[in-house]
Protein backbone atom coordinates (compact mmCIF):
# COMPACT_ATOMS: atom_id res chain seq x y z
CA UNK A 1 0.00 0.00 0.00
CA UNK A 2 2.95 2.51 0.95
CA UNK A 3 4.01 1.72 -2.49
CA UNK A 4 1.31 1.85 -4.35
CA UNK A 5 0.74 5.87 -2.03
CA UNK A 6 3.91 6.70 -3.42
CA UNK A 7 3.01 6.24 -7.13
CA UNK A 8 -0.28 7.84 -6.76
CA UNK A 9 1.56 10.78 -5.19
CA UNK A 10 3.76 11.06 -7.89
CA UNK A 11 1.55 10.66 -10.77
CA UNK A 12 -0.77 13.20 -8.86
CA UNK A 13 2.38 16.07 -8.28
CA UNK A 14 3.97 15.86 -12.43
CA UNK A 15 0.37 16.39 -13.03
CA UNK A 16 0.28 19.29 -11.43
CA UNK A 17 4.14 20.09 -12.57
CA UNK A 18 2.67 19.97 -15.89
CA UNK A 19 -0.13 22.46 -15.78
CA UNK A 20 0.40 25.59 -17.07
CA UNK A 21 1.58 28.41 -14.70
CA UNK A 22 3.24 26.04 -11.86
CA UNK A 23 6.49 25.97 -10.91
CA UNK A 24 8.22 23.44 -9.40
CA UNK A 25 7.84 22.82 -5.46
CA UNK A 26 11.04 22.10 -4.33
CA UNK A 27 12.50 23.84 -1.11
CA UNK A 28 16.15 24.62 -0.16
CA UNK A 29 18.13 23.48 2.74
CA UNK A 30 18.06 21.38 5.61
CA UNK A 31 20.01 18.46 6.55
CA UNK A 32 19.01 14.53 5.10
CA UNK A 33 19.45 12.67 8.27
CA UNK A 34 20.02 8.81 6.93
CA UNK A 35 20.22 5.63 9.65
CA UNK A 36 23.74 4.16 8.32
CA UNK A 37 24.31 -0.20 9.34
CA UNK A 38 28.23 -0.37 10.32
CA UNK A 39 31.26 1.52 10.22
CA UNK A 40 33.07 0.81 6.63
CA UNK A 41 36.72 0.59 6.29
CA UNK A 42 37.44 4.00 4.37
CA UNK A 43 35.77 6.36 2.48
CA UNK A 44 37.33 5.26 -0.63
CA UNK A 45 35.13 3.75 -3.55
CA UNK A 46 37.46 2.88 -5.34
CA UNK A 47 39.19 0.67 -3.22
CA UNK A 48 35.63 -0.51 -1.26
CA UNK A 49 33.10 -3.42 -1.74
CA UNK A 50 30.42 -2.26 0.35
CA UNK A 51 27.31 -0.10 -0.09
CA UNK A 52 28.55 1.08 3.63
CA UNK A 53 30.71 3.42 1.45
CA UNK A 54 29.19 3.54 -1.76
CA UNK A 55 25.59 5.12 -0.95
CA UNK A 56 27.72 8.03 1.06
CA UNK A 57 30.19 8.93 -1.03
CA UNK A 58 28.61 9.01 -4.22
CA UNK A 59 27.19 12.52 -2.93
CA UNK A 60 30.76 13.42 -3.02
CA UNK A 61 31.85 12.13 -6.12
CA UNK A 62 31.26 12.39 -10.10
CA UNK A 63 31.38 10.12 -12.77
CA UNK A 64 31.88 10.20 -16.57
CA UNK A 65 28.37 9.35 -16.76
CA UNK A 66 25.39 7.73 -14.62
CA UNK A 67 22.63 6.21 -14.37
CA UNK A 68 19.43 8.60 -14.56
CA UNK A 69 18.69 9.03 -10.74
CA UNK A 70 15.03 9.24 -11.55
CA UNK A 71 14.50 5.62 -13.86
CA UNK A 72 14.21 3.27 -11.30
CA UNK A 73 15.66 0.19 -13.95
CA UNK A 74 19.29 0.95 -15.08
CA UNK A 75 19.66 -0.11 -18.38
CA UNK A 76 22.47 1.60 -21.25
CA UNK A 77 19.56 3.51 -22.18
CA UNK A 78 18.91 5.38 -18.71
CA UNK A 79 22.89 6.66 -19.07
CA UNK A 80 22.81 10.39 -18.93
CA UNK A 81 25.99 12.62 -19.25
CA UNK A 82 27.91 13.42 -15.74
CA UNK A 83 31.48 14.99 -15.58
CA UNK A 84 31.29 14.69 -19.34
CA UNK A 85 28.74 16.36 -21.43
CA UNK A 86 28.92 13.67 -24.16
CA UNK A 87 30.14 10.80 -25.95
CA UNK A 88 30.67 9.02 -29.26
CA UNK A 89 32.08 5.51 -30.17
CA UNK A 90 34.11 4.97 -33.46
CA UNK A 91 33.08 2.22 -36.41
CA UNK A 92 34.29 -0.57 -34.87
CA UNK A 93 33.37 -0.22 -30.93
CA UNK A 94 36.89 -0.16 -29.67
CA UNK A 95 37.09 3.54 -28.99
CA UNK A 96 35.16 5.66 -26.56
CA UNK A 97 35.36 9.33 -26.66
CA UNK A 98 34.38 11.99 -23.73
CA UNK A 99 33.83 15.66 -24.15
CA UNK A 100 34.09 17.08 -20.84
CA UNK A 101 32.37 19.89 -18.90
CA UNK A 102 34.48 22.63 -18.78
CA UNK A 103 34.20 24.63 -15.60
CA UNK A 104 33.88 22.01 -12.93
CA UNK A 105 35.64 21.96 -10.23
CA UNK A 106 37.41 19.78 -7.21
CA UNK A 107 36.07 20.57 -4.01
CA UNK A 108 39.66 22.24 -2.97
CA UNK A 109 39.11 24.56 -5.71
CA UNK A 110 41.64 22.73 -8.48
CA UNK A 111 40.06 22.68 -11.79
CA UNK A 112 39.16 18.83 -13.53
CA UNK A 113 40.79 18.04 -16.23
CA UNK A 114 40.90 14.81 -18.88
CA UNK A 115 44.12 14.50 -17.06
CA UNK A 116 42.44 13.36 -13.70
CA UNK A 117 40.13 10.66 -16.17
CA UNK A 118 43.09 9.37 -17.41
CA UNK A 119 45.22 8.61 -14.00
CA UNK A 120 41.91 7.28 -12.09
CA UNK A 121 41.59 4.33 -15.00
CA UNK A 122 45.95 4.41 -14.84
CA UNK A 123 45.48 3.23 -11.23
CA UNK A 124 42.39 0.84 -11.72
CA UNK A 125 44.76 -0.67 -14.32
CA UNK A 126 47.18 -0.76 -12.34
CA UNK A 127 49.57 0.86 -14.39
CA UNK A 128 50.21 4.12 -11.87
CA UNK A 129 52.89 4.62 -9.88
CA UNK A 130 50.25 5.72 -7.19
CA UNK A 131 48.91 2.63 -5.68
CA UNK A 132 45.54 1.27 -4.38
CA UNK A 133 45.47 -0.86 -1.62
CA UNK A 134 43.09 -2.91 -2.56
CA UNK A 135 41.65 -2.66 -5.97
CA UNK A 136 38.51 -4.62 -6.68
CA UNK A 137 37.35 -2.85 -9.83
CA UNK A 138 40.20 -3.75 -11.84
CA UNK A 139 38.57 -7.00 -12.89
CA UNK A 140 35.94 -4.85 -14.60
CA UNK A 141 38.53 -3.24 -17.19
CA UNK A 142 39.66 -6.98 -18.29
CA UNK A 143 39.35 -4.99 -21.72
CA UNK A 144 40.39 -1.44 -21.69
CA UNK A 145 44.22 -1.33 -22.91
CA UNK A 146 44.55 2.70 -22.08
CA UNK A 147 43.17 5.94 -21.57
CA UNK A 148 44.22 9.18 -23.34
CA UNK A 149 43.66 12.65 -23.25
CA UNK A 150 43.10 15.13 -26.02
CA UNK A 151 43.23 18.80 -24.49
CA UNK A 152 41.59 19.28 -21.04
CA UNK A 153 38.28 18.58 -22.23
CA UNK A 154 38.69 14.97 -24.05
CA UNK A 155 39.40 11.87 -22.82
CA UNK A 156 39.41 8.47 -24.58
CA UNK A 157 39.24 4.60 -23.92
CA UNK A 158 40.84 2.28 -25.78
CA UNK A 159 39.13 -1.16 -25.79
CA UNK A 160 40.90 -3.99 -27.07
CA UNK A 161 38.01 -5.61 -28.47
CA UNK A 162 34.35 -4.15 -28.91
CA UNK A 163 32.51 -4.41 -25.33
CA UNK A 164 29.00 -2.43 -26.31
CA UNK A 165 27.89 -2.53 -22.53
CA UNK A 166 31.63 -1.01 -21.52
CA UNK A 167 29.92 2.46 -20.94
CA UNK A 168 27.50 0.81 -18.27
CA UNK A 169 30.49 0.21 -15.77
CA UNK A 170 31.21 3.71 -16.08
CA UNK A 171 27.77 4.91 -14.78
CA UNK A 172 27.51 2.63 -11.87
CA UNK A 173 28.14 4.79 -8.30
CA UNK A 174 31.62 2.54 -8.13
CA UNK A 175 33.01 4.16 -11.04
CA UNK A 176 33.61 7.64 -9.78
CA UNK A 177 36.28 9.88 -11.37
CA UNK A 178 39.26 10.62 -9.00
CA UNK A 179 41.39 13.76 -8.39
CA UNK A 180 45.39 13.38 -9.72
CA UNK A 181 46.54 15.56 -7.27
CA UNK A 182 45.38 13.91 -4.40
CA UNK A 183 47.27 10.72 -3.23
CA UNK A 184 45.56 7.71 -2.60
CA UNK A 185 45.92 7.53 1.43
CA UNK A 186 44.21 10.94 1.63
CA UNK A 187 41.29 9.47 -0.42
CA UNK A 188 40.70 6.91 2.37
CA UNK A 189 39.81 9.59 5.13
CA UNK A 190 39.30 12.85 3.44
CA UNK A 191 37.83 12.48 0.09
CA UNK A 192 37.90 15.19 -2.58
CA UNK A 193 35.10 15.15 -5.01
CA UNK A 194 33.52 17.10 -7.69
CA UNK A 195 29.84 16.13 -6.78
CA UNK A 196 27.04 17.67 -5.36
CA UNK A 197 27.95 17.59 -1.62
CA UNK A 198 31.71 17.77 0.18
CA UNK A 199 32.87 15.53 2.98
CA UNK A 200 33.38 16.78 6.31
CA UNK A 201 33.87 14.19 8.49
CA UNK A 202 33.77 10.18 9.49
CA UNK A 203 33.91 9.17 12.98
CA UNK A 204 33.26 5.75 12.95
CA UNK A 205 30.62 3.82 15.34
CA UNK A 206 29.21 7.61 15.01
CA UNK A 207 28.30 9.29 11.89
CA UNK A 208 29.51 10.17 8.18
CA UNK A 209 28.83 13.76 7.79
CA UNK A 210 28.86 15.95 4.14
CA UNK A 211 27.71 19.85 3.55
CA UNK A 212 26.68 21.31 0.32
CA UNK A 213 29.03 22.54 -2.46
CA UNK A 214 28.37 25.72 -3.31
CA UNK A 215 30.20 25.35 -6.46
CA UNK A 216 28.41 22.41 -7.90
CA UNK A 217 28.28 22.35 -11.80
CA UNK A 218 24.54 21.73 -11.86
CA UNK A 219 23.58 24.97 -10.83
CA UNK A 220 20.84 25.86 -8.50
CA UNK A 221 21.66 22.01 -6.81
CA UNK A 222 21.82 20.31 -4.32
CA UNK A 223 19.05 21.33 -2.66
CA UNK A 224 19.54 20.05 1.00
CA UNK A 225 22.23 21.49 3.34
CA UNK A 226 23.96 18.85 4.19
CA UNK A 227 23.67 15.07 4.91
CA UNK A 228 24.80 13.05 7.80
CA UNK A 229 24.60 9.47 7.67
CA UNK A 230 24.28 8.18 11.16
CA UNK A 231 25.73 4.48 12.03
CA UNK A 232 23.87 2.80 14.29
CA UNK A 233 24.17 -0.74 13.72
CA UNK A 234 21.82 -2.26 15.77
CA UNK A 235 18.69 -3.00 13.72
CA UNK A 236 16.25 -3.09 16.51
CA UNK A 237 17.78 0.68 17.60
CA UNK A 238 17.70 1.99 13.91
CA UNK A 239 14.02 1.25 13.59
CA UNK A 240 13.14 2.87 16.49
CA UNK A 241 15.58 6.06 15.72
CA UNK A 242 13.56 5.79 11.60
CA UNK A 243 9.72 5.34 14.05
CA UNK A 244 10.65 8.39 16.26
CA UNK A 245 11.62 10.85 13.74
CA UNK A 246 15.35 10.86 14.40
CA UNK A 247 16.20 9.96 11.20
CA UNK A 248 14.60 10.97 8.04
CA UNK A 249 15.49 7.16 6.13
CA UNK A 250 16.37 3.95 6.70
CA UNK A 251 19.91 2.52 5.20
CA UNK A 252 19.17 2.00 1.99
CA UNK A 253 17.63 -1.50 1.33
CA UNK A 254 18.25 -2.69 4.77
CA UNK A 255 14.89 -3.50 5.95
CA UNK A 256 13.77 -6.75 5.80
CA UNK A 257 10.25 -7.90 5.10
CA UNK A 258 9.20 -8.37 9.27
CA UNK A 259 10.98 -4.95 9.83
CA UNK A 260 8.85 -3.54 7.24
CA UNK A 261 5.82 -4.64 8.76
CA UNK A 262 7.03 -3.12 11.90
CA UNK A 263 7.58 0.11 10.39
CA UNK A 264 3.91 -0.13 8.37
CA UNK A 265 2.51 -0.34 11.76
CA UNK A 266 4.54 2.21 14.01
CA UNK A 267 5.12 4.78 11.43
CA UNK A 268 1.71 4.07 8.72
CA UNK A 269 2.94 7.62 6.62
CA UNK A 270 6.32 6.00 5.64
CA UNK A 271 6.90 5.63 2.47
CA UNK A 272 8.54 1.97 2.20
CA UNK A 273 9.59 0.29 -1.72
CA UNK A 274 10.90 -3.07 -1.22
CA UNK A 275 12.90 -3.83 -3.90
CA UNK A 276 15.73 -6.64 -5.08
CA UNK A 277 19.41 -5.55 -3.88
CA UNK A 278 21.53 -6.80 -6.77
CA UNK A 279 23.23 -9.27 -4.31
CA UNK A 280 22.78 -12.87 -3.29
CA UNK A 281 23.76 -14.44 -0.51
CA UNK A 282 26.20 -17.35 -1.42
CA UNK A 283 27.78 -20.59 -0.49
CA UNK A 284 31.64 -19.96 -0.45
CA UNK A 285 34.33 -22.69 -0.48
CA UNK A 286 38.21 -22.15 -0.93
CA UNK A 287 39.22 -24.56 -3.19
CA UNK A 288 42.39 -24.96 -2.79
CA UNK A 289 41.94 -25.70 1.30
CA UNK A 290 41.77 -29.71 1.80
CA UNK A 291 39.37 -31.61 1.72
CA UNK A 292 37.15 -28.90 -0.34
CA UNK A 293 39.42 -29.43 -3.22
CA UNK A 294 37.06 -32.79 -3.46
CA UNK A 295 34.87 -31.60 -6.45
CA UNK A 296 32.06 -34.30 -5.11
CA UNK A 297 32.47 -32.63 -1.41
CA UNK A 298 31.25 -29.77 -2.98
CA UNK A 299 28.62 -30.88 -4.97
CA UNK A 300 26.79 -32.33 -2.03
CA UNK A 301 27.51 -28.98 -0.47
CA UNK A 302 25.36 -27.50 -3.47
CA UNK A 303 22.64 -30.57 -2.71
CA UNK A 304 21.62 -29.63 0.61
CA UNK A 305 20.67 -26.26 0.04
CA UNK A 306 17.02 -26.00 0.67
CA UNK A 307 16.43 -22.38 -1.38
CA UNK A 308 12.66 -22.28 -0.71
CA UNK A 309 13.10 -22.53 3.55
CA UNK A 310 15.99 -19.66 3.62
CA UNK A 311 13.22 -17.34 1.32
CA UNK A 312 10.57 -18.36 3.94
CA UNK A 313 12.16 -18.09 7.27
CA UNK A 314 14.06 -14.68 5.94
CA UNK A 315 11.98 -13.23 3.25
CA UNK A 316 8.59 -13.98 4.06
CA UNK A 317 8.52 -15.80 0.46
CA UNK A 318 9.66 -12.48 -0.90
CA UNK A 319 12.90 -13.29 -2.21
CA UNK A 320 14.14 -14.56 -5.71
CA UNK A 321 16.01 -17.97 -6.79
CA UNK A 322 18.13 -17.69 -9.26
CA UNK A 323 21.76 -17.98 -10.77
CA UNK A 324 24.47 -15.58 -10.83
CA UNK A 325 22.21 -12.87 -12.51
CA UNK A 326 19.89 -11.38 -11.47
CA UNK A 327 15.81 -12.86 -11.86
CA UNK A 328 13.89 -11.44 -13.86
CA UNK A 329 11.66 -9.44 -13.99
CA UNK A 330 13.66 -6.81 -12.56
CA UNK A 331 16.30 -8.22 -13.87
CA UNK A 332 17.91 -7.92 -17.62
CA UNK A 333 19.98 -11.24 -17.82
CA UNK A 334 18.59 -13.60 -14.82
CA UNK A 335 18.09 -17.18 -15.93
CA UNK A 336 14.18 -18.51 -16.61
CA UNK A 337 12.60 -20.73 -14.03
CA UNK A 338 12.42 -23.51 -16.05
CA UNK A 339 15.68 -23.50 -17.05
CA UNK A 340 16.83 -23.16 -13.39
CA UNK A 341 14.75 -25.99 -12.28
CA UNK A 342 17.18 -28.28 -14.49
CA UNK A 343 20.04 -27.75 -12.86
CA UNK A 344 21.84 -29.30 -9.69
CA UNK A 345 20.81 -28.51 -6.81
CA UNK A 346 17.55 -26.32 -8.26
CA UNK A 347 15.61 -29.34 -8.26
CA UNK A 348 12.71 -28.43 -5.56
CA UNK A 349 12.47 -32.27 -4.42
CA UNK A 350 15.12 -31.24 -1.34
CA UNK A 351 14.92 -34.87 0.26
CA UNK A 352 15.85 -36.45 -3.10
CA UNK A 353 18.98 -34.10 -3.52
CA UNK A 354 20.24 -34.30 0.52
CA UNK A 355 19.76 -38.14 -0.20
CA UNK A 356 22.40 -38.11 -2.91
CA UNK A 357 24.74 -35.91 -0.83
CA UNK A 358 24.70 -37.91 2.15
CA UNK A 359 25.37 -41.19 -0.39
CA UNK A 360 28.17 -38.74 -1.54
CA UNK A 361 29.82 -37.59 2.28
CA UNK A 362 29.33 -41.33 3.47
CA UNK A 363 31.79 -42.53 0.39
CA UNK A 364 34.00 -39.69 1.79
CA UNK A 365 34.16 -41.45 5.06
CA UNK A 366 31.97 -38.40 6.73
CA UNK A 367 28.97 -39.73 8.99
CA UNK A 368 26.68 -39.03 12.10
CA UNK A 369 29.70 -40.34 14.15
CA UNK A 370 32.15 -38.73 12.13
CA UNK A 371 30.66 -35.43 10.77
CA UNK A 372 33.38 -32.68 9.39
CA UNK A 373 34.03 -30.16 11.47
CA UNK A 374 34.52 -26.50 9.79
CA UNK A 375 34.39 -22.97 10.64
CA UNK A 376 31.68 -21.11 8.42
CA UNK A 377 32.68 -17.46 7.88
CA UNK A 378 30.49 -14.65 7.41
CA UNK A 379 30.53 -10.79 7.88
CA UNK A 380 29.12 -8.96 10.88
CA UNK A 381 26.11 -7.25 9.92
CA UNK A 382 22.36 -9.32 10.10
CA UNK A 383 22.34 -9.76 6.02
CA UNK A 384 24.95 -12.22 6.30
CA UNK A 385 24.80 -13.50 9.92
CA UNK A 386 20.87 -14.42 9.51
CA UNK A 387 21.30 -16.42 6.12
CA UNK A 388 25.25 -18.15 7.48
CA UNK A 389 23.63 -19.71 10.24
CA UNK A 390 20.66 -21.12 8.14
CA UNK A 391 23.43 -22.33 6.27
CA UNK A 392 25.14 -23.84 9.01
CA UNK A 393 22.14 -26.00 9.77
CA UNK A 394 21.92 -27.36 6.19
CA UNK A 395 25.17 -28.66 6.06
CA UNK A 396 24.11 -30.38 9.16
CA UNK A 397 21.86 -32.45 6.89
CA UNK A 398 25.20 -34.17 5.04
CA UNK A 399 27.48 -34.66 8.17
CA UNK A 400 28.80 -31.49 7.86
CA UNK A 401 29.45 -29.67 11.87
CA UNK A 402 29.76 -25.57 10.89
CA UNK A 403 30.62 -23.12 13.25
CA UNK A 404 29.93 -19.60 12.73
CA UNK A 405 32.85 -17.03 12.40
CA UNK A 406 31.72 -13.60 12.59
CA UNK A 407 34.26 -11.21 11.07
CA UNK A 408 33.88 -7.12 11.07
CA UNK A 409 32.83 -5.17 7.93
CA UNK A 410 36.52 -3.44 7.81
CA UNK A 411 38.41 -6.85 7.44
CA UNK A 412 35.55 -8.79 5.57
CA UNK A 413 36.72 -8.03 2.19
CA UNK A 414 40.85 -8.80 2.81
CA UNK A 415 40.04 -11.85 4.71
CA UNK A 416 37.97 -13.62 1.70
CA UNK A 417 40.35 -11.83 -0.92
CA UNK A 418 43.44 -13.85 0.66
CA UNK A 419 41.24 -16.96 0.81
CA UNK A 420 41.89 -16.96 4.70
CA UNK A 421 38.47 -19.32 5.22
CA UNK A 422 37.50 -22.55 4.44
CA UNK A 423 33.69 -22.03 4.02
CA UNK A 424 31.79 -18.94 4.20
CA UNK A 425 28.51 -16.96 3.38
CA UNK A 426 28.63 -13.84 1.59
CA UNK A 427 26.82 -11.55 -0.18
CA UNK A 428 28.07 -11.88 -4.23
CA UNK A 429 27.18 -8.58 -6.16
CA UNK A 430 24.98 -9.81 -9.12
CA UNK A 431 23.89 -6.36 -10.29
CA UNK A 432 26.19 -3.53 -8.93
CA UNK A 433 25.87 -3.00 -12.95
CA UNK A 434 23.01 -5.32 -14.57
CA UNK A 435 24.81 -6.33 -16.81
CA UNK A 436 27.11 -9.69 -17.35
CA UNK A 437 30.59 -8.27 -17.92
CA UNK A 438 30.11 -6.94 -14.21
CA UNK A 439 29.30 -10.30 -12.11
CA UNK A 440 31.04 -12.75 -14.97
CA UNK A 441 34.42 -11.06 -14.67
CA UNK A 442 34.25 -10.18 -11.44
CA UNK A 443 32.94 -12.90 -9.43
CA UNK A 444 34.41 -15.56 -11.90
CA UNK A 445 37.05 -14.96 -13.97
CA UNK A 446 40.25 -17.07 -12.96
CA UNK A 447 42.63 -14.14 -12.48
CA UNK A 448 40.03 -11.26 -10.48
CA UNK A 449 40.54 -10.37 -7.31
CA UNK A 450 37.12 -10.79 -6.16
CA UNK A 451 37.00 -14.36 -7.53
CA UNK A 452 36.78 -15.94 -3.63
CA UNK A 453 36.38 -19.36 -4.15
CA UNK A 454 39.25 -20.42 -6.98
CA UNK A 455 37.18 -21.33 -8.85
CA UNK A 456 38.75 -20.86 -12.71
CA UNK A 457 37.64 -22.35 -16.26
CA UNK A 458 39.40 -21.04 -19.10
CA UNK A 459 37.54 -22.17 -22.29
CA UNK A 460 34.29 -20.61 -19.83
CA UNK A 461 36.41 -17.71 -19.77
CA UNK A 462 36.31 -17.31 -23.50
CA UNK A 463 32.48 -17.63 -23.62
CA UNK A 464 32.42 -14.52 -21.30
CA UNK A 465 34.52 -12.67 -23.77
CA UNK A 466 32.63 -13.87 -26.60
CA UNK A 467 29.38 -12.92 -24.77
CA UNK A 468 30.53 -9.26 -24.10
CA UNK A 469 31.20 -8.67 -27.79
CA UNK A 470 27.70 -9.51 -29.07
CA UNK A 471 25.75 -6.76 -30.31
CA UNK A 472 23.14 -8.85 -30.85
CA UNK A 473 21.42 -8.65 -28.09
CA UNK A 474 19.01 -11.64 -27.98
CA UNK A 475 22.25 -13.55 -28.84
CA UNK A 476 23.75 -12.42 -26.24
CA UNK A 477 21.21 -13.43 -23.77
CA UNK A 478 21.76 -17.13 -25.06
CA UNK A 479 25.31 -17.07 -24.29
CA UNK A 480 24.85 -15.61 -21.12
CA UNK A 481 22.15 -18.53 -20.03
CA UNK A 482 24.57 -20.93 -21.34
CA UNK A 483 27.12 -19.65 -19.31
CA UNK A 484 25.48 -18.80 -15.91
CA UNK A 485 23.89 -22.50 -16.42
CA UNK A 486 27.79 -23.91 -16.58
CA UNK A 487 28.84 -21.78 -13.44
CA UNK A 488 25.70 -23.59 -11.20
CA UNK A 489 26.83 -27.28 -12.78
CA UNK A 490 30.09 -26.55 -11.94
CA UNK A 491 29.16 -25.34 -8.59
CA UNK A 492 31.59 -22.03 -8.82
CA UNK A 493 30.02 -20.03 -5.99
CA UNK A 494 26.22 -21.87 -5.24
CA UNK A 495 23.82 -18.80 -5.03
CA UNK A 496 21.37 -19.77 -2.20
CA UNK A 497 18.79 -16.78 -2.47
CA UNK A 498 18.68 -13.16 -4.16
CA UNK A 499 17.95 -11.17 -1.41
CA UNK A 500 15.14 -8.25 -1.21
CA UNK A 501 14.71 -5.15 0.80
CA UNK A 502 13.14 -2.10 1.55
CA UNK A 503 14.20 1.46 1.95
CA UNK A 504 11.68 3.77 3.67
CA UNK A 505 11.28 7.42 4.15
CA UNK A 506 9.61 10.01 6.15
CA UNK A 507 6.84 12.09 3.53
CA UNK A 508 9.09 15.20 4.11
CA UNK A 509 12.09 13.60 2.21
CA UNK A 510 11.12 14.30 -1.80
CA UNK A 511 12.65 13.27 -5.13
CA UNK A 512 13.73 9.98 -3.86
CA UNK A 513 13.64 6.99 -6.74
CA UNK A 514 15.14 3.65 -5.84
CA UNK A 515 16.39 1.07 -8.76
CA UNK A 516 15.08 -1.51 -9.00
CA UNK A 517 17.85 -3.72 -10.59
CA UNK A 518 21.09 -2.28 -8.56
CA UNK A 519 21.21 -0.75 -4.73
CA UNK A 520 24.51 0.85 -5.91
CA UNK A 521 23.52 3.00 -8.40
CA UNK A 522 20.78 5.72 -6.69
CA UNK A 523 22.47 8.13 -4.10
CA UNK A 524 24.15 11.42 -6.10
CA UNK A 525 21.06 13.09 -4.18
CA UNK A 526 21.52 16.53 -5.66
CA UNK A 527 17.39 16.28 -6.10
CA UNK A 528 16.37 15.33 -2.98
CA UNK A 529 14.88 18.03 -0.56
CA UNK A 530 12.92 18.35 2.62
CA UNK A 531 9.47 19.88 2.92
CA UNK A 532 9.32 22.28 6.00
Amino acid sequence: MNVLRRCVAQAGLLALALMPGTAAAQETGGVLRVAHRDSPASMSTLEEVTISTVAPMMAVFGNLVLFDQHVPQNTLQSIVPDLAESWSWNADGTKLTFRLRDGVRWHDGKPFTAEDVRCTWEMLLGKAAAKFRINPRKSWYWNLDRVTTNGDHEALFHLKQPQPAFIALLASGYSPVYPCHVPPQEMRQHPIGTGPFKFVSYQPNESIRLVRNPDYWRRGRPYLDGIEWRIIPNRSTALLAFVAGQVDMTFPYEVTVPLLKDIQSQAPDAICELRPRGVASTLIVNRDAPPFDNPDLRRAMALTLDRKSVIDVLSEGQADVGGAMLPPPEGLWGLPSERLKQLPGYDPNVPKNRTEARATMQRLGYGLNNPLAVKVATRNIPLYRDPAVMLIDQLKEIYIAGELDIVETANWNPKVTRRDYMVGMENTATAVVDDPDQPFYESYACDSDRNFTGYCNRELEAAFHRQSAETDREKRRQLVWDIDSRLQEEGARPVIFHTRGATCWHPRVRDLTTMVNSMYNGWRLDDVWLKK
